[in-house]
């Protein structure tokens, strides 16, 4: 199975921007569909962007225009560059494997000033 591990999250201040990145372990990556999420405090975890294994991309309508999601095969990493953040993309942000049980551990972005 493929398990994500993110990092890149951080303090930023609003419209900053920020790249998180996502290196699964394990073997077969280029085959899986990945996945951003996000969870903030008191809310449910939330689809950010999902981008297919042919790099077909979806998005939350509250961060299209803004992020980006994108995938490089041959580094095994996903990515997600995220501009013009706003206060409420403040969150725990994680990398899922799609049609897997498999989560990454979260990073976590701050959007203040």
């Amino acid at each position: 199975q493929v398990r994500p591990v993110e990092s890149g999250g951080g303090l930023v201040q609003p419209g900053g921007s920020l790249r998180l990145s996502c290196t699964p372990s394990g073997t077969g990556f280029s085959i899986y569909a990945m996945g951003w999420y996000r969870q903030a405090p008191g809310k449910q975890r939330e689809l950010v962007a999902t981008i297919s294994d042919n790099g077909d991309t979806n998005y939350a309508g509250s961060v299209k225009g803004r992020f980006t999601i994108s995938r490089d095969n041959a580094k095994h990493t996903v990515y997600l560059q995220m501009d013009n953040l706003k206060p409420e993309d403040a969150a725990v942000y994680y990398c899922h494997t799609l049609g897997t049980s498999a989560w990454g551990q979260g990073t976590q972005v701050t959007v203040s000033s």
